[in-house]
C-alpha cells in the first residue's frame, strides 16, 4: 500500500472541490463529490493514469452530487453515500438545476449504498471513517482516515468558515452541533480538504475560525 494523495478538480459555476483521493503506489482511487464538468474529470483521471474504483458522495446538493450519475455511466462504477436522509435532495438534482438557473447537464442519482454513521469505507487498504453530520443538509457525512489523520468534511467546515443552512434542510444550530461534537473532537492535528476554498487544520480553525469561537461551551 503506498501513501494516500489527494488532487483536486474545481467544477461547475460554484467552483467546487471535486476531490480524487488515490493510492500512490496502484493508482486506484475514489471520486469524491463530482458536481459536474464531467469530462473534465475524466480528463484528469485519464492523463494521471488513476483507476477509480467508487464514488463517494458527501450530500445531495447540486454542486456535490450532479454529475455522479454521468460519471458512473462513464466509468461503470457504484456511487456510495451520503446517508439516507439526503435521498430528496439526490432525487431532485434536476429541479435544483432549475431553481438556481444553471446551465449544468444535472441527473438525479440514486446512490447504490447509502451510509451511515460508524461505516467505513475504503480503496488499496485505506480506511475512511463514516461521521453523519447533518446542518448544512440533512444527510451529510464526512470521511476520516485515522491513520493518515486527514478528513473530507464536505461542506460542514470550511477555512475561516461554516456550511450555510438556508438552504432546504439546513439548520444552523445543528450543523454547530456537528462540528463540535464530531468534527472538531477528530483532533487539532487532523488536515482536512473542504467543498469550497482551500483546505486547513482543525487545530487552527478551532483557534480562529470566528463561526467556532465558544462553541465547545454552546
Amino acid at each position: 500500500m503506498g501513501r494516500l494523495q489527494a488532487g483536486i478538480v474545481p467544477v461547475t459555476p460554484f467552483q467546487q472541490n471535486c476531490t480524487i483521493l488515490f493510492d500512490t503506489d496502484t493508482k486506484a482511487g475514489v471520486v469524491i463529490d463530482p458536481g459536474g464538468d464531467v469530462a473534465n474529470i475524466l480528463d484528469v483521471i485519464e492523463k494521471q493514469g488513476l483507476t477509480i474504483r467508487e464514488i463517494w458522495l458527501t450530500h445531495g446538493h447540486i454542486d456535490h452530487a450532479g454529475g455522479a450519475d454521468e460519471l458512473r455511466e462513464a466509468l461503470g462504477i457504484s456511487v456510495v453515500g451520503p446517508h439516507k436522509d439526503d435521498l430528496p435532495l439526490l432525487q431532485g438534482l434536476e429541479a435544483q438545476a432549475k431553481m438556481f438557473g444553471v446551465p449544468m447537464v444535472v441527473r438525479n442519482v440514486m446512490p447504490d449504498r447509502f451510509l451511515d454513521e460508524g461505516e467505513t469505507v475504503s480503496f488499496e487498504g485505506h480506511v475512511f471513517e463514516v461521521f453523519h453530520c447533518p446542518g448544512h443538509a440533512p444527510g451529510h457525512v464526512i470521511y476520516f482516515n485515522r491513520e493518515e489523520r486527514f478528513a473530507h468534511v464536505g461542506d460542514v467546515l470550511f477555512n475561516g468558515s461554516v456550511g450555510r443552512t438556508d438552504l432546504p434542510g439546513g439548520d444552523h444550530a445543528t450543523l454547530m452541533r456537528s462540528i463540535r461534537d464530531k468534527v472538531l473532537a477528530l483532533g487539532d492535528d487532523v488536515g482536512f480538504l473542504c467543498g469550497h476554498g482551500p483546505g486547513g487544520r482543525i487545530g487552527e480553525e478551532r483557534r480562529t475560525n470566528p463561526f467556532l469561537q465558544n462553541l465547545e461551551n454552546a
